[in-house]
């Protein structure tokens, strides 16, 4: 057997042990507990933590994520002194993924800061982004991920087909030869913490340096959003589908 041919029966062993490994995980769905670490109230609420949602807002309108006109609302009505019940009101509204990480401020700033530049100044394009976010986002059976990033990859044209088949991993049938070695990258790394030499060889092809820098860091990015969102036990927003989305 020559070389690319193991490599390419080696890839397929690995995309198929990757999915069947993440159907096999219970899936992590809408607790019916309390989550492990309850939410910021509006008395916790400070002239610093707003300044942190200010940066929430340019990481949702960079993707123009639901959520967007509940922070800025939240930002204005504390600014010019809403009632207090009013205020109280919109706070519980916010996204309870915000609410919690607010409970670390100075870590949430710095990883807020991350997601403006993948988000909304990333070299990679909006496309190769989110297939990347979703295939690890699945890997990761993560409810809230993978439901958000739904939404954000249909905003962008990608099709309910197409997110079905991110579902299956790199060997399902439809992905060209690029799209394949995006989703095997999230797929080998979360299997390897590696790029294989093929994988690398293929996106090469389509990607600059910087893509190439970027495209590691945002899937572990996803990885490591996933981890905190799952352990914390966040219960998904509304309108969020978690691993039904499509």
């Amino acid at each position: 057997m020559t070389h690319n041919h193991r490599s390419e029966a080696d890839a397929t062993a690995l995309s198929q042990e990757t999915t069947q490994h993440a159907s096999e995980q219970h899936e992590v769905g809408v607790p019916s507990s309390e989550p492990r670490i309850q939410p910021l109230t509006v008395d916790e609420l400070s002239d610093d933590l707003l300044e942190i949602i200010r940066r929430m807002v340019q990481v949702n309108s960079a993707i123009d994520a639901r959520q967007k006109e509940e922070l800025t609302d939240l930002i204005a009505d504390h600014t010019t002194g809403t009632a207090a019940a009013d205020l109280a009101a919109q706070v519980k509204n916010l996204p309870e993924i915000v609410r919690t990480m607010l409970r670390h401020p100075t870590l949430f700033a710095c990883q807020t800061d991350i997601g403006i530049q993948l988000l909304g100044r990333g070299a990679l394009s909006p496309r190769d982004r989110e297939l990347a976010v979703l295939r690890i986002g699945w890997l990761c059976q993560a409810p809230y991920e993978w439901g958000e990033h739904v939404h954000v990859a249909k905003s962008i044209g990608i099709t309910s087909a197409e997110i079905e088949r991110i579902t299956q991993g790199s060997n399902a049938p439809g992905w060209n030869e690029h799209e394949q070695a995006i989703l095997r990258a999230a797929e080998e790394l979360r299997e390897k913490a590696m790029i294989s030499d093929a994988t690398w060889t293929t996106l090469s092809k389509r990607l600059n340096d910087q893509q190439l820098i970027e495209l590691p860091i945002v899937i572990g990015q996803y990885q490591t959003v996933a981890y905190y969102q799952n352990s914390l036990r966040l219960r998904l927003h509304e309108g969020n589908l978690g691993l039904q989305a499509r």
